[in-house]
């Protein structure tokens, strides 16, 4: 059976850090991830989507995180197609707010020279976790307008190329187009024969950006992201999007699923992606209770 890490999509959420459940003297980033890290096996690190990881700061974490500690990253934003603040880019290499008219800027809008700049800079700033064996999965999350097409099949490999061979990309939709039951065996088919894991979600249904709980191995790793229930999906808070306590019983009937993504995997990941408060901790601790980790 594969090894089956369960941890959190954060743990530097604002909403996290108020909740208590750091005690009162683990006060500062250091104590905070040395914290974590004792509790869980893996962590997902977000920050990545609104802005460049910064080298000194991934070799800070392999010094605060045991040796067998992995960290799973998401991608910035504009590699994933989704709108991406200016000042989130390097000052060099940033178009001119004036020209451009307004706060936010698009992949297609970018010069290649630029993109391709910007993506050594990403990969150069995990080099520290991939050098000590920390780096895990990095997590191409697509928008809810990136729908299925050639094209767009075509870009997600573009993306994994520039990631591989070093680093593992896996692949999340957030348009049904393509798990949809016309579409699905085609979509996993091309996951599968590109050895691209397919990241499950666990998600409100129901919403233009739901897609279903599709539970299958395409890779040598899976991965499981559990977004919650929340009925306030499509509000533009995120902590109404987010802020869903799973209760017991809804955690217990994905056991059986993990345990058979693991007899099929090397690896298993799986995020608790509910972040408020200590929604997320509370229930990754409960889940890897319940797979007796």
């Amino acid at each position: 059976m594969g090894v089956i890490r369960v941890g959190t999509a954060s743990w530097t959420d604002r909403t996290l850090l108020g909740s208590g459940w750091y005690p009162s003297d683990v006060d500062t980033p250091e104590k905070r991830l040395r914290y974590y890290a004792e509790r869980f096996r893996i962590v997902e690190v977000d920050s990545t989507y609104y802005g460049l990881p910064v080298e000194r700061t991934a070799a800070l974490w392999t010094g605060r995180t045991p040796s067998a500690f992995t960290f799973d990253i998401k991608a910035f934003s504009l590699f994933t197609q989704h709108p991406t603040r200016v000042t989130a880019l390097p000052a060099e290499l940033r178009p001119d707010r004036d020209k451009l008219g307004k706060d936010t800027v698009y992949l297609r809008e970018v010069p290649p020279p630029v993109v391709d700049q910007l993506w050594r800079r990403f990969l150069t700033a995990l080099d520290p976790l991939y050098s000590v064996g920390k780096l895990g999965s990095i997590l191409l999350q697509f928008p809810p307008w990136f729908t299925i097409s050639r094209r767009n099949r075509q870009y997600i490999l573009d993306c994994a190329n520039r990631l591989r061979p070093r680093y593992r990309p896996c692949v999340e939709f957030r348009h049904s187009s393509w798990l949809s039951e016309d579409n699905r065996e085609e979509t996993l088919s091309f996951l599968a024969g590109h050895d691209l894991p397919l990241v499950c979600v666990d998600m409100p249904q129901g919403f233009r950006s739901s897609v279903p709980p599709v539970v299958t191995a395409t890779a040598g790793l899976s991965v499981l992201r559990f977004h919650g229930h929340s009925t306030k999906w499509d509000s533009k808070n995120i902590h109404d999007r987010f802020g869903y306590l799973y209760q017991p019983g809804e955690l217990r009937e994905w056991v059986p699923r993990i345990q058979s993504l693991a007899e099929k995997t090397e690896e298993v990941h799986v995020l608790l992606n509910n972040c408020f408060r200590d929604y997320a901790q509370t229930n990754a601790q409960q889940l890897a209770g319940l797979l007796g980790l």
